[in-house]
């Protein structure tokens, strides 16, 4: 506490409140002036723009302040939602943009194809085959007869059976940089060819981008920002150098209070004056109690600097902040992008176990009876024994396909819920794990899905990686929250990679408690929400 006052902490406050009482005097001035301009032009049109001109202007001075916030007081504000004009309607019997490969309202289905203005990049189309010849310079796929299309290549509508047939690339990719790489959309109509253009006022017009103005919450925030601040900034300026000035001036009046008997005809400095009575700061008593007093208010000060910038952060980050429902729509859209990334990873793992799990059984099994079938009039056993082995691979595929379809969403958990899934899960897990689920009813095949698949993930990694001898699984309602914990007495570690962003996207939370050799419980939430019937 007595190294308060010289932390840069606090000085850095103070100096945001002495910066803050001109630039507010600024803003307020500019604000009131062309609200008042603005409500004043309003019967002739002009007052319109000269309004959203304002609100304008009051965003920029919210750029500033949250810089300042940022730089001196280290709080982390967020920028408010940009400005998004509204669409402009297409003009009449113009077609509506639309996905590449699915038809308009009402027309055709489009061929596929690169979006306007943008180079795509296709696979090459074959030539064109006869029946029953190869393409030339193709060689013919095993299992496709002669003639047909190759896996992958649409034949053209209208081509006869063994006629030639015209084959084209099935889909395009849309080459990066495009107006919509990766997406296949065409572009809209309206937007400049080779992407949409980053000025929404050429995009929209100047008359969009001022009816959004006019129509953003955010803007006038920034506007009653402006406003009631220079008040609020008066007061702490005043308050703030007043406090400080006089605290740190009695502190150190030891050290000056020479200057007054040396260059003036008074002992000391004047307290005060009462008719002929005249009471100076001049003795030893008085000058220490001078300094004991300005000690305590220099103690004092940083606390009250540190009140008086709260409630300007309160200020900054309630109106020039983001509101609440741009927070939850950056959290949303954020969860989205999590959510995608983590379907796009389910994805690729089921393709490399069916790659190198039950497909290359199935081409070993093809295999073993393509050579039985050789021995079957020759050598007898030799192909009763390539059966068999066959038989076996047939059986290890089944599992492993049984095993895949049970990761992906496991029929028990459809049929009989929660509890008899972990109880599954429980079983073929490399420890003993107790489960116990206290629910009064199932939750929604979502959350059901997710919670599942949580505790599937979390038991796989206390079996791999954290040696325990026992784990203990608890899945029970609370409000309006689905808890799952799953706790271990091995040696301690972390939740596997990913699933606390996996959870935060469905407005999930995973908080891990774990010691080394005391082992870890990690806790999970999820909404609830109700079957439906």
């Amino acid at each position: 506490m007595l190294l308060a006052p010289v932390r840069g902490r606090v000085w850095r406050e103070l100096l945001y409140l002495l910066v803050g009482l001109p630039l507010s005097t600024l803003y307020f001035g500019l604000a009131v002036a062309g609200l008042s301009a603005g409500a004043g032009l309003l019967l002739t049109f002009v007052g319109v723009p000269v309004l959203a001109g304002v609100l304008a202007m009051c965003r920029g001075f919210g750029h500033v302040e949250r810089a300042r916030v940022r730089g001196l007081l280290r709080v982390p504000v967020g920028d408010p939602a940009p400005v998004r004009p509204a669409k402009r309607p297409l003009p009449a019997g113009e077609p509506a943009p639309v996905r590449a490969g699915k038809p308009a309202a009402g027309g055709p289905a489009p061929k596929h194809g690169p979006a306007v203005g943008a180079p795509s990049t296709v696979r090459a189309a074959k030539p064109e085959v006869a029946a029953g010849e190869p393409s030339a310079g193709y060689p013919a796929e095993p299992g496709v007869p002669a003639g047909d299309p190759a896996p992958g290549y649409a034949a053209e509508p209208g081509s006869a059976a063994g006629a030639p047939s015209t084959v084209r690339a099935a889909k395009p990719e849309v080459a990066a940089g495009g107006p919509s790489a990766g997406y296949g959309y065409a572009a809209e109509a309206g937007e400049p060819v080779g992407g949409p253009s980053p000025d929404p006022a050429a995009r929209h017009g100047v008359a969009a981008v001022v009816g959004a103005l006019l129509k953003s919450g955010s803007a006038w925030r920034h506007v009653l920002y402006s406003v009631v601040h220079f008040p609020w900034a008066v007061f702490s300026f005043c308050l703030a150098l007043t406090l400080w000035s006089y605290g740190w001036s009695m502190l150190l009046y030891p050290l000056w209070f020479w200057v007054f008997p040396a260059f003036t005809d008074r002992p000391g400095l004047q307290l005060f004056q009462n008719g002929d009575y005249t009471f100076y700061l001049d003795s030893p008593l008085a000058i220490g109690a001078a300094s004991a007093l300005g000690l305590g208010f220099t103690l004092l000060t940083p606390w009250v600097v540190r009140g008086l910038v709260t409630v300007d952060r309160v200020m900054v980050t309630g109106l020039l902040g983001p509101s609440r429902l741009d927070e939850r729509v950056s959290a949303l859209e954020s969860g989205r992008g999590v959510a995608a990334d983590t379907a796009a990873a389910d994805l690729r793992r089921i393709e490399r176990d069916l790659h190198d799990g039950a497909q290359a059984r199935l081409a070993a099994l093809a295999v073993d009876l393509g050579l039985a079938k050789e021995k079957l009039a020759e050598d007898p056993r030799a192909a009763a024994r390539l059966v068999d082995e066959a038989h076996g691979e047939v059986k290890i595929a089944l599992q492993e396909l049984r095993d895949l379809a049970r990761g992906i969403h496991p029929a028990v958990l459809t049929d009989r819920g929660l509890d008899a899934a972990l109880s599954s899960v429980a079983a073929r897990c490399a420890v003993p794990v107790r489960v116990q689920v206290d629910l009064p009813d199932r939750p929604a095949p979502a959350v059901e899905g997710i919670a599942y698949a949580t505790v599937s993930e979390l038991l796989e990694d206390v079996g791999r990686h954290t040696g325990a001898r026992s784990a203990r699984v608890d899945v029970w309602r609370s409000g309006g929250r689905l808890r799952i914990r799953v706790a271990d007495d091995g040696r301690g570690s972390g939740a596997p990679a990913g699933l606390a962003e996996r959870l935060d996207a469905v407005d999930g939370v995973l908080a891990v408690d774990s010691v080394d050799g005391r082992g870890t419980r990690v806790t999970a939430e999820l909404p609830w929400r109700a079957r439906h019937a």
